[in-house]
């Protein structure tokens, strides 16, 4: 993939964490791993194909007890992606 981009660090996990994603409006699923993470995004790979998948905007959900990101696709390298996190504005401030 050629030099590292990133503004802010990660943290790599060996074994990689499970974790699933899910579309916005809940008509898809997939099972991941997620192989390393830090504050702006992850990287996930996947066992099965996500060819057929709309991948532009999505939740990470990270247990089984409702933790979750909302992410946007950064790129896809075969059966990895990178996952940019959905920073949302606080209530109350309105976009100028």
């Amino acid at each position: 993939m050629g030099k590292d981009q990133r503004k802010s660090g990660r943290v790599a996990f060996t074994q990689g964490i499970p974790a699933r994603i899910i579309a916005i409006d809940g008509t898809w699923s997939r099972d991941c791993l997620v192989l390393d993470a830090g504050d702006a995004g992850a990287k996930l790979e996947f066992k099965t194909s996500i060819a057929d998948l709309a991948l532009k905007e999505f939740f990470l959900q990270l247990s089984t007890t409702g933790v979750f990101r909302r992410c946007e696709l950064a790129w896809v390298n075969g059966d990895q992606i990178g996952v940019h996190f959905v920073k949302t504005r606080p209530a109350g401030r309105k976009r100028r």
